[in-house]
C-alpha cells in the first residue's frame, strides 16, 4: 500500500501538492475561526464520579452554573486602611473594575453587591455585627495594609476566562501608577496566566528545538534543500492536527494543553518519518535507480516502516483515551491526530515533492558536513557502529551488566515518588498570580487555615428531604463530627434551597486543595464523618468541590495506570511477535522499554522532587511530579520507542534470515540503522528539550521526561542491550511455539531488491 501511494503522489506531483495546499488553506482558516474556542482550561472528570455529580446537583438544585470569583489586593509598604490615600486607591481600582460592565462583573462577595473593606465599613450599620465580624478578615489584613477587593466574573467557565483580561489589565496599570501593590488572583486569572505561559514556553519551545533539529539534519543530509523537507512537513502535519482539534472542539471539550502537544509531538514524529524517507530515497538514488523508481522503492521499505511505526505510535496512545479524564483524553487525542496527520503527509505530500526535486533535494550542498551525512555503509566497511556492535557483542553479559544495573539503580527512585498536582504554586515568580497568592497567605491565613483552602473549601452536599426530623438530625451530627475533628478547625456553614431537598455544608480546611494531605482529609469526611452521621438515613449525601475533584482525579490515575499499563504492554507484546514470529522478541523489548520508562521516572524524583542538578537545568524544585505525567510519558514513549525498536530488529532480521548468522546479523543491523535512529533520536531530544527549557514546571517536567527516555532508548538500549541480548540467546531470539506457527508472517520492510 505506501509502495502504491507513492508511486501514484510521484505521478501527478502537481495534483497531490495541490490538493495539500488546499487543505492547509482550508485548515489555517479552521484555526483561525473554531480553535479559539475549541479548547478550555475547565478540569473536567468523567460524569459518573462524585465530586461531578455533586456539581451538577449544586448547579441544577441551588445555584446554577458556577460563577467564578477573583480577588484583587491592594498593599501599601507605608499606609493602612486609615488613611485617605489608601481609601481613594481602593475605590479608584474598584470604579475601573466595574467600568468593565455587567458582561465581565457580575457582582461582589459571593456576587452580592459588597466587594471591598470601605463598603463594609460605610455599610457597617446595616450588617449583622456578627456578619461583618465574620467579613473583616477576608476584607483586611490584621495590618491594616493589605485589602481584598471580591469579584464575581459573569459567564460561563469558558466566557470568564477570556474575559478576565479586561480585569487583569485594569490590575497591571493600577499596579504601575503608583506605589501601591495590586495583584489579581482566581480561577479566571490563574487559567488566563497558565495560558499566557504555556504560550510562551511553546514558542522558546519552538525558538531552541528547531534550529538544533535543523542543525541535526544538516549533519545528517548535508543539504539545505533535504533538511527544509523534514521541518516543512512536520509544520503540515501540525496545522491539520490543530484544524481538526478545532472541529472536534466544538462537540467535546478539550483541554488547552492539547495545542502544545501537537506541536511537540507534531515536530518530533514529522521530522522523524520525514527523516527516514528522505535518506531512503537518497540512498535508492545514489544506486543508480530512476527518480519515481526511487520514490516507489522508498515507499515500499523506509515507507512500510513509518506506517508500522504511526501505527503502533496511535495503537499506544488509544491508551489515553480509555481512562475518563477530559485531560487525558485530550492529550491523547491531540498526540493520534498529529501522528495521523505526518503519516498522510509523509506517505503522500513527499513523495510528490520528491518526485519534482529530484536530484536537487541535494541542492546546496554543505561541503564540510556532507562529508559526514548519512551513508549506508556498504558490505564489509567497518565504521563506528560497526566496532560498537563488534565490542558489544564481544562481552555481551558486560555489557547487559554495565548498562542494566545503572538503569535499574535510577529506576528505584521512582518508588519515592510524590504525585499531585501542581499549581499556581509553582509558577514562575513574576508571574502575578503566584504573587497574589502567596500575599493571600502571608496575609489572611486564619488560624491554621491555609488561605486556599477557605477560597476552595470541600462541599458537602445533602439531597434528600431538609424539613425532615431524621435528616435535621443527621446534618446536626455530622456538624458535630466535623466540629470535634481537629483537622477541621472552622465550623462548617450550613445552607438549604427554597424547595428543601437540598442541603450544603461548606467545610473549610486546611492546606492547599490540590494536596495529598487535603485529599486525605476529604476522603476522611467521605468515609467516617459522613456514613457515621447519615447511616440508614433517607437522604444521598456526595462531597464536591476543588479537593473533591482532586482526589476523584488521583482515585482514576490509580485505578487506570495499570489497565492503560496491561493494554500497551499486551498490544506492543502482539504487534512484535506477529511482525517477528517470535515470542522472546516481545518480551525482550518489553523490559528493555521498562527499563527506559522506569529509569525516566527515577531521574524526574530525582532532579524536580530531590533537586539533584535542578539549578544546573535551570528547572524548578518541586514537592510533587504531577499525577497524570507517569501515565503519560509511559504511552507516549511505548509509542515512540516501538519505532527505533522495529527499525533496528528489522534489519537483523532480514540479514538473519539471509545467512543464519546471529552475530552478523546484528553487526549489520546497527551499522546500518545506528547513524540513523540516533540522528532520528537526537532530533527528538532537541525538540522535547525546546519545551523543558520553558518556565511552567508542567513542560519542564514533561519535555525532560521525553527527551531523557527517548536518548536513553535510542543509545544505551538500542545501541548496547539491544545487539548484547542478542548475543547472549542466538537462535533463540527467533522462537516461536509450535502452537503459534499459525501466525501470519508479517515484514515490515521487505527484502531488498538487487
Amino acid at each position: 500500500m505506501t509502495e502504491s501511494l507513492a508511486r501514484i503522489s510521484a505521478r501527478r506531483p502537481w495534483v497531490t501538492i495541490g490538493v495539500w495546499i488546499v487543505l492547509v488553506v482550508i485548515a489555517l482558516g479552521l484555526i483561525q475561526s473554531l480553535l479559539p474556542s475549541a479548547t478550555t482550561t475547565e478540569f473536567r472528570l468523567g460524569s459518573g464520579y462524585e465530586s461531578e455529580r455533586a456539581a451538577a446537583i449544586l448547579e441544577d438544585k441551588l445555584r446554577g452554573p458556577e460563577k467564578l470569583a477573583e480577588i484583587v489586593i491592594v498593599q501599601s509598604e507605608s499606609l493602612t486602611v486609615d488613611d485617605a490615600a489608601f481609601r481613594a486607591k481602593v475605590e479608584a481600582v474598584h470604579e475601573e473594575i466595574t467600568a468593565l460592565g455587567p458582561g465581565t462583573i457580575s457582582g461582589g462577595i459571593n456576587d452580592q453587591p459588597l466587594s471591598h473593606y470601605y463598603q463594609a465599613i460605610d455599610l457597617g450599620p446595616l450588617i449583622p455585627a456578627e456578619q461583618l465580624k465574620q467579613l473583616l478578615p477576608f476584607l483586611v489584613s490584621a495590618d491594616k495594609q493589605t485589602v481584598l477587593m471580591h469579584y464575581t466574573l459573569a459567564g460561563t467557565y469558558q466566557e470568564a476566562t477570556e474575559n478576565v483580561e479586561g480585569l487583569i489589565h485594569v490590575v497591571d496599570e493600577a499596579n504601575e501608577a503608583d506605589d501601591f501593590l495590586v495583584l489579581i488572583g482566581g480561577d479566571a486569572s490563574v487559567a488566563f496566566e497558565n495560558n499566557e505561559l504555556s504560550a510562551e514556553d511553546l514558542e522558546k519551545g519552538e525558538r531552541i528545538g528547531i534550529p538544533v533539529a535543523l542543525i541535526i539534519l544538516l549533519a545528517l543530509f548535508g543539504a539545505v534543500v533535504a533538511t527544509l523537507l523534514p521541518l516543512g512537513l512536520a509544520i503540515v502535519a501540525i496545522v491539520l492536527a490543530l484544524a481538526a482539534v478545532g472541529i472536534i472542539g466544538q462537540f467535546f471539550e478539550l483541554i488547552f494543553f492539547v495545542t502544545m502537544m501537537i506541536t511537540m509531538i507534531g515536530l518530533a514524529v514529522g521530522i522523524d518519518y520525514s527523516l527516514l524517507i528522505v535518506s531512503r530515497f537518497k540512498e535508492e538514488m545514489n544506486r543508480g535507480r530512476g527518480v519515481k523508481d526511487a520514490v516507489g522503492r522508498s515507499g515500499a521499505t523506509a515507507g512500510r516502516t513509518v506506517l508500522f511505526s504511526g501505527t503502533t505510535v496511535v495503537l499506544a496512545l488509544l491508551g489515553m483515551l480509555i481512562v475518563p479524564v477530559s485531560f487525558f483524553q485530550s492529550l491523547g487525542l491531540g498526540a493520534i491526530l498529529v501522528v495521523l496527520a505526518a503519516l498522510a503527509a509523509t506517505l503522500t505530500l513527499l513523495p510528490a515533492v520528491l518526485a519534482l526535486l529530484g536530484t536537487r533535494v541535494s541542492l546546496l550542498t554543505i561541503p564540510f558536513l556532507s562529508r559526514f551525512s548519512l551513508k549506508t555503509p556498504e558490505p564489509g566497511e567497518h565504521g563506528f557502529w560497526e566496532a560498537t556492535a563488534r565490542a558489544v557483542t564481544r562481552f555481551p553479559v558486560i555489557s547487559i551488566l554495565a548498562i542494566a544495573v545503572p538503569m535499574i539503580v535510577l529506576t528505584v527512585f521512582y518508588f519515592d515518588i510524590d504525585t499531585g498536582l501542581n499549581d499556581v504554586n509553582t509558577f514562575p515568580d513574576h508571574a502575578q498570580t503566584k504573587q497574589a497568592f502567596d500575599v493571600f497567605e502571608e496575609k489572611f491565613a486564619i488560624g491554621d487555615v491555609n488561605p486556599a483552602g477557605a477560597l476552595s473549601p470541600a462541599e458537602i452536599v445533602i439531597v434528600g428531604d431538609t424539613n425532615s426530623q431524621q435528616v435535621q438530625e443527621a446534618i446536626g451530627q455530622l456538624e458535630k463530627s466535623l466540629i470535634d475533628d481537629p483537622d477541621f478547625t472552622v465550623p462548617p456553614e450550613r445552607q438549604v434551597n427554597d424547595a428543601g431537598d437540598l442541603a450544603l455544608l461548606t467545610v473549610r480546611f486546611p492546606g492547599e486543595p490540590n494536596s495529598r494531605a487535603a485529599t486525605e482529609k476529604l476522603i476522611r469526611i467521605r468515609d467516617a464523618h459522613v456514613p457515621g452521621a447519615f447511616d440508614g438515613v433517607p437522604a444521598e449525601v456526595l462531597v464536591g468541590g476543588v479537593t473533591a475533584e482532586a482526589t476523584d482525579f488521583y482515585g482514576i490515575v490509580d485505578v487506570y495506570t495499570p489497565i492503560v499499563f496491561a493494554f500497551v504492554l499486551g498490544l506492543s507484546f502482539i504487534i512484535l511477535m506477529l511482525v517477528f514470529r517470535s515470542i522472546v522478541i516481545p518480551i525482550k523489548a518489553i523490559i528493555m522499554n521498562l527499563l527506559s520508562v522506569g529509569a525516566t521516572y527515577g531521574l524526574l524524583v530525582l532532579v524536580f522532587q530531590k533537586g539533584v542538578a535542578t539549578d544546573l537545568f535551570g528547572f524548578q524544585h518541586a514537592e510533587v511530579v504531577d499525577a497524570w505525567i507517569p501515565l503519560f510519558l509511559f504511552t507516549i514513549l511505548f509509542g515512540l520507542s516501538m519505532d527505533y525498536h522495529v527499525f533496528l530488529l528489522s534489519r537483523i532480521r532480514e540479514r538473519y534470515d539471509e545467512t543464519g548468522d546471529n552475530a552478523r546479523a546484528v553487526a549489520y543491523g546497527l551499522r546500518s540503522t545506528g547513524g540513523m535512529i540516533t540522528g532520528a533520536a537526537l532530533i527528538m531530544v532537541a525538540v522535547f528539550g525546546g519545551f523543558a527549557a520553558g518556565e511552567t514546571i508542567v513542560n519542564q517536567q514533561v519535555g525532560f521526561g521525553l527527551a531523557v527516555a527517548v536518548l536513553l532508548d535510542a543509545t544505551l538500549v538500542r545501541s548496547v542491550l539491544v545487539p548484547a541480548s542478542m548475543e547472549v540467546l542466538g537462535r533463540r531470539n527467533w522462537y516461536l511455539p509450535p502452537f503459534l506457527r499459525w501466525l501470519p508472517d508479517v515484514r515490515v520492510e521487505p527484502a531488498e531488491e538487487g
